[in-house]
């Protein structure tokens, strides 16, 4: 009798040590969402996304690489692109990841062609060649792409670009709305620079309420 009640309390410890473990299982394993897009841009604006995605524990790779490489959505084919560039996540693969940055610049993410034409611009995986950054940079600054904007400008004051850039430069950087003040005074400093290159009138013109 002594012994069978043993075995049952053997048995109902076993159970409750059992129930304690999946317990603690099912707390410790978290199912991460795929990104909406809406998220995802705003995670890219931040430059962010790669963070994010080993924040995520790489869980979403081949989700991310069904929606790069099957859907062709522009915000997956960066990050995609991104991934593979910076070996984050995947392995390091930099010609594919540049290949998928072109794709998403191919369908006008601002994102995307602010990035190719910055790395045209540095000479990032690629050589340094001004007369592509500027077709990127503009396209994305036209767009309303701010970091673009602001590139585009420090080509322009240097020479680096066609003057007659100059007014829509000045415009899109003049009409921007900056919370951050440390990049408000970078766009100020960068108007002021712009101004000393431009006919009066000209800068009037720029100026106008859009």
């Amino acid at each position: 009798m002594y012994s069978l009640m043993c075995k049952v309390k053997f048995l109902v410890l076993s159970y409750f040590l059992l129930l304690c473990c999946l317990g603690v299982q099912a707390r410790e394993v978290t199912v991460v969402q795929l990104y909406t897009q809406d998220e995802l841009l705003e995670l890219i604006k931040q430059n962010i996304h790669l963070q994010r995605v080993q924040k995520d524990e790489c869980q979403l790779v081949s989700d991310i690489q069904a929606r790069a490489d099957v859907m062709k959505v522009p915000a997956y084919q960066f990050l995609y692109g991104d991934m593979l560039a910076f070996g984050v996540c995947v392995k390091k693969d930099v010609e594919r990841g540049w290949d998928l940055m072109l794709q998403a610049a191919s369908q006008g993410l601002p994102e995307a062609l602010e990035q190719v034409g910055r790395y045209y611009h540095i000479g990032r995986f690629v050589q340094q060649d001004n007369s592509k950054a500027v077709i990127y940079l503009r396209e994305a600054a036209g767009l309303g792409n701010l970091k673009a904007q602001m590139r585009f400008a420090q080509m322009l004051i240097k020479g680096d670009a066609s003057p007659l850039d100059m007014e829509d430069c000045y415009r899109w950087l003049h009409h921007s709305v900056i919370a951050d003040t440390k990049t408000h005074q970078e766009v100020q400093q960068l108007l002021a620079q712009l101004a000393t290159k431009m006919p009066g009138a000209v800068l009037t013109r720029a100026k106008r309420p859009l």
